[in-house]
């Protein structure tokens, strides 16, 4: 019966952030609801807040490689590859200039 709770209550959250007062006031409804113990309250606190912070990061993820796959369709560079021809020209500079 847990699972099924814990399921339910992680689908109709979606990818919403909880705050940890909202997180621990739905716990102490759904305990009082369902008669779960303290133990078990506190399982599913702690197991809604690690599945929000994986669906954070899994956002995070894919805005980042849709952000840098946009990029790349523009043909838009790395600040990295950017800096190494800029080093890189300031080397040729300095060459042609002791020549």
């Amino acid at each position: 019966m847990f699972e099924i709770l814990e399921k339910t209550l992680l689908t109709a959250l979606g990818a919403a952030s909880l705050t940890q007062k909202k997180t621990e006031e739905l716990a102490c409804e759904l305990r009082q609801r369902f008669n779960l113990s303290e133990e078990e309250g506190k399982k599913l606190v702690t197991s809604v807040q690690e599945a929000v912070k994986q669906r954070q990061q899994d956002l995070q993820d894919a805005a980042r490689d849709e952000v840098r796959q946009a990029a790349e369709r523009l043909g838009l560079v790395p600040r990295s590859e950017l800096e190494a021809l800029e080093q890189r020209v300031r080397q040729l500079e300095e060459q042609l200039g002791q020549n």
